[in-house]
């Protein structure tokens, strides 16, 4: 044998050892993986039980999803919600041989394991199958230093072929295509397709399905939202793929490269897209709602809202709550820059202005360097570091380096607002308006805030007078008195109306918001009868027992003033506000219906009788037609059964309007969030200025889309002969000569006996604490 074939054999027994030592090895290795020693792997126990995180669902009265709650956003469908074209797509561009192998190609395995161990080449990938794919989107990768890339695609592929033996090749695609992470942190197929086109996954086009399965190779870089051109191309690749393969003709790809992708983004984060302040809400309900035994798993185990795929039907009307959310936005970018110029250079948010002084001591960060032991030049320094913000713009959000101060500054300026519209037949919140952007304001100025409500309490005031026998065509004079008994208070009204020798009538001086009379009706009411009156309307803030309420001095909230105003177009009754309709789980079994979650109101909840409902309907429909709202006839020509109340506060802080209709209640707010705040006049800052603008543009919306016209164009119904003749008198009435001659101070000595006479009898008024004037 010569000494050249000796050294062959050598260095063949030396590979082959050596080869074998590997393969030791690597059995070794790939054991120990199997084992667990680098993790406990799921076991095919555990993958038959498979079960995935699903974000629970808000949807609209019509089904419409306008909103998630999830960790993962993630919603699961069946293998039938699949188009055809989208399988084909996943197929022909990540795993032609799907419907062939078990799982794995082990040829692609080897490669990546070769190259990996022997060259250190991380990026050699393409070793990915579908169901190893699958098996990383379930259980996530770890990291297990210089061998991690090898350790993971082992356990996957131990992983794969144990859902490969479980489930069927369908069951496998249904179960990747609803987990697979799509851009903009999306999961699964039904997520993406909502999010990037409004759509369903079952509705997708050709294109739409190429494009989102394009994104899953990089799911940054081609994100169709930011990159549109790298999707565009990407998307290609797919279509190509898929003509490659023969899923697609010459022709069809041709057209599919040439179609152009369009995105119609739905944000459903928290923080953004529709109703996102609704959406809150909805959340806290829930959190809530979910503890209560009664709607729990039938093991008893409580729902999670982040994790079990719940559906939540909601009363909103998504199309109702766009038109709201734009009007509001359209009114409010307008009247913010009328804000802004009315005060100039003068504006008490500016710093050094007592308001702002007051909001820099009620900062968090203020009380915490105070609580620290800083003294006030300390704390100013601290105050004063910039950063890096998010400024909110009605033009556009920017980005900008500033102190604290200075966003307080910034920010203290904004106007904010309130809108909710109700069905008052059931409660049903049709539209939820909480604030003028959640992103930047959170608080919900629906449900949290509590303001003063300036004239839109008057109504309850003559409500009460009519259910205590008032009649409807009683006189009251208009001319400003002083009421001793609360301190020499002397409510006035706006304009020059305080001296005039009028009496009017109590449907004139309510359309006319007139304040000295609204007093003089509750004082011949008496203020238990008022307070009892709104309690029975459903009013369930504190009313401070004092006369100023005449004047809406009291603090409610948006939606129990909306609810207290249903009950003029509900016979009689308050509607309960209704934001859930049922629950149901993922399976579609009902958890929750609205009939166990809103008590119907009966007969004995009328707050009170039908003929003073009518009557108060025709003060309230004359406040539109010639009083304080007339703007909605004149300026924004708004032809509907309409019937409202304004309300402005003292110092202009506060704007309300309530629009009432025969099928829907509307009330809107607007004011600064720093209470010492107003506006710089009465006719910038009145409702009929603030808020009313917002309902108007609201309607006109409503009224051009024909889908509402059971609301926008029903009818009230006629009063009845005896209201009718109730009210058949004049508005107005002067007094004769010699009464204005020889009356005096009349009027102001009846008032003064009378409240003598209660006081008396144990009636007890209290203090007045603040004067508000309102119109």
């Amino acid at each position: 044998m010569t000494i050249n074939k000796v050294n062959v054999i050598k260095w063949a027994k030396r590979i082959s050892y050596g080869l074998g030592i590997l393969l030791a090895l690597f059995i070794c290795f790939y054991a120990s993986i199997h084992f667990g020693l680098w993790g406990k792997i799921p076991d095919k126990e555990q993958l038959a039980r498979l079960k995935q995180s699903q974000a629970t669902q808000v949807l609209d009265a019509h089904t419409d999803l306008i909103g998630k709650i999830y960790v993962y956003d993630r919603q699961s469908i069946k293998y039938d919600d699949f188009p055809q074209h989208l399988i084909n797509a996943l197929v022909a561009t990540e795993d032609v041989r799907f419907y062939e192998h078990s799982g794995i190609d082990s040829k692609s395995l080897l490669r990546v394991f070769f190259k990996s161990i022997l060259m250190s080449d991380d990026s050699s990938g393409g070793g990915s199958t579908i169901t190893l794919q699958l098996a990383k989107n379930l259980f996530g990768r770890k990291n297990y230093g210089p061998f991690g890339i090898v350790v993971n695609k082992i356990r996957e592929s131990i992983v794969a072929r144990r859902i490969e033996d479980l489930y069927s090749k369908e069951e496998i695609l249904t179960l990747y295509l609803n987990t697979v992470p799509f851009p903009d942190n999306t999961y699964g197929i039904e997520s993406a397709s909502e999010k990037f086109f409004n759509v369903r996954t079952k509705d997708l086009t050709l294109v739409q399905s190429a494009t989102l399965v394009g994104s899953l190779k990089a799911n940054t870089s081609y994100n169709p939202r930011r990159y549109p051109e790298k999707s565009g191309a990407r998307k290609n690749v797919v279509i190509h793929q898929m003509e490659k393969y023969g899923f697609l003709s010459e022709m069809e790809a041709n057209k599919a490269t040439t179609d152009s992708i369009v995105i119609d983004y739905q944000n459903y984060s928290p923080n953004e897209g529709l109703a996102p302040y609704f959406r809150a809400e909805i959340k806290k309900q829930l959190d809530s709602l979910l503890k209560q035994k009664k709607y729990r798993k039938p093991d008893g185990e409580m729902y999670n809202i982040y994790h079990d795929g719940l559906k939540i039907h909601t009363t909103l009307d998504n199309t109702m709550q766009r038109y709201a959310e734009a009007a509001m936005a359209e009114h409010m970018s307008d009247l913010q820059r009328q804000f802004e110029k009315a005060y100039g250079q003068n504006a008490p948010w500016l710093k050094g202005k007592s308001a702002f002084e007051a909001a820099k001591k009620r900062l968090k960060s203020y009380k915490k360097f105070k609580a620290q032991g800083l003294d006030d030049k300390a704390i100013e320094d601290s105050l004063k570091r910039t950063h890096q913000i998010d400024l909110f713009s009605w033009d556009e959000t920017t980005v900008a380096s500033m102190s604290t101060l200075d966003s307080l500054e910034y920010y203290s300026k904004f106007l904010n607002a309130g809108l909710v519209s109700l069905d008052p037949s059931n409660g049903a919140i049709k539209a939820y308006v909480g604030g003028i952007d959640y992103s930047f304001f959170q608080f919900d100025h629906i449900v949290q805030s509590k303001r003063q409500v300036g004239s839109t309490f008057k109504p309850f005031v003559y409500t009460a007078a009519l259910e205590n026998g008032m009649d409807p065509c009683t006189y009251i004079p208009i001319k400003a008195i002083t009421y001793t008994d609360v301190n020499n208070w002397r409510p006035t009204n706006a304009g020059s109306l305080d001296d005039e020798d009028l009496n009017y009538s109590l449907q004139k001086a309510l359309s006319n918001s007139i304040n000295t009379i609204a007093v003089k009706v509750l004082y011949e009411t008496g203020l238990g009868n008022v307070i009892t009156q709104a309690k029975k309307m459903g009013i369930t803030s504190n009313i401070e027992a004092v006369p100023s309420i005449a004047l809406g001095s009291s603090n409610l909230s948006v939606l129990e003033l909306a609810k207290a105003y249903t009950s003029y177009v509900n016979g009689s009754k308050p509607s309960n506000p209704m934001f859930i309709t049922k629950i149901e789980d993922k399976d579609g079994n009902i958890v929750a219906s609205f009939k166990d979650l809103y008590p119907e109101r009966s007969e004995s909840d009328m707050a009170f009788s039908n003929d003073t409902r009518q009557v108060m309907l025709e003060f309230l429909k004359a406040t539109v037609n010639e009083g304080t709202a007339t703007r909605l006839r004149s300026t924004y020509q708004l032809p509907n059964a309409l019937a409202g109340k304004t309300g402005t506060t003292q110092d202009n802080k506060d704007g309300w309007f309530v629009g009432i209709m025969p099928k829907l209640v509307t009330v809107t707010w607007v004011g600064n969030d720093n209470q010492q705040i107003g506006f710089s006049s009465t006719g910038l800052g009145q409702g009929a200025n603030s808020a009313l603008p917002i309902f108007a543009k609201y309607l006109q919306k409503l009224n051009a889309d024909s889908n509402y016209n059971s609301i926008t164009k029903a009818s009230f119904e006629s009063p009845s002969e005896a209201v009718l003749s109730s009210l058949n008198c004049d508005p107005t009435k002067t007094d004769g000569f010699f009464k204005r001659l020889f009356g005096g101070n009349k009027d102001e000595r009846q008032f003064k006996k009378k409240e003598e006479k209660k006081k008396k009898g144990g009636g007890i008024f209290g203090w007045l604490k603040k004067k508000d004037k309102d119109r």
